[in-house]
């Protein structure tokens, strides 16, 4: 009977696999952004499913549909223009907030987001790259995407708020990467890890941390 017993439960757990648990608060989410304001609240109303829903995907459904969801939802704009500042990193509820944002904005929600489907922060990295805009004749300037690495080593899939789709880094030779970084390590170009906490070289890092975590983010 142990043994039989022991079968079952083996079946059990084949047909129905333990789900990877959420890594957000949803209630303290929402209510920083009702907070907010309401074009917050029904951002995060819009987001929450879309985070539950990817517990369930393959880690290239989850970057397809928050790569989609922020590009769609965020409109393009200058610091400038939406904070009268000349660099603000937003938080993902701010961008929500403002539903305008610059390039370090979508980069930044969506690593908060893919996180919160339970994305090891190993596999995601932000990217500074020299991005040449409007063709191989166009100007360069600075840029932020975010990066996948499906296993160490691997080519990075790119997330970018430029283009639709999530592109390998082989299509994407308008980018040249500068230095990368997440929540565990310093990155330059594409070389080894640099030595020391990333929040202590970057201090608009370090204040966006703590600012996602408040709002619920992992």
């Amino acid at each position: 009977m142990r043994l039989r017993g022991l079968i079952w439960l083996l079946v059990l757990a084949l047909l129905y696999p333990v789900m990877p648990s959420q890594a957000w608060d949803a209630e303290r989410m929402l209510a920083v952004a009702r907070k907010l304001s309401p074009r917050a609240a029904n951002g995060v109303q819009a987001l929450q499913p879309l985070l539950t829903q990817g517990l369930g995907q393959n880690e290239l459904g989850q970057l397809q549909a928050i790569n989609q969801f922020f590009n769609q939802r965020i409109v393009f704009r200058d610091d400038t223009e939406v904070w009268a500042q000349i660099d603000h990193w937003a938080s993902p509820l701010e961008t929500l907030d403002k539903g305008q944002g610059d390039c370090e904005d979508y980069a930044i929600a969506k690593y908060f987001s893919l996180l919160a489907m339970g994305m090891p922060v190993s596999k995601l990295r932000l990217v500074y790259v020299r991005a040449q805009i409007g063709g191989p004749n166009g100007a360069v300037q600075a840029h932020m995407v975010l990066a996948y690495y499906a296993a160490a080593g691997a080519e990075p899939m790119i997330l970018d708020n430029l283009i639709t789709d999530v592109r390998p880094a082989s299509r994407r030779p308008d980018l040249v990467p500068v230095f990368s970084f997440n929540s565990e390590g310093l990155w330059q170009g594409v070389g080894p890890q640099a030595e020391g906490d990333p929040t202590a070289r970057l201090s608009r890092w370090r204040e966006v941390l703590a600012k996602a975590r408040a709002e619920g983010f992992q």
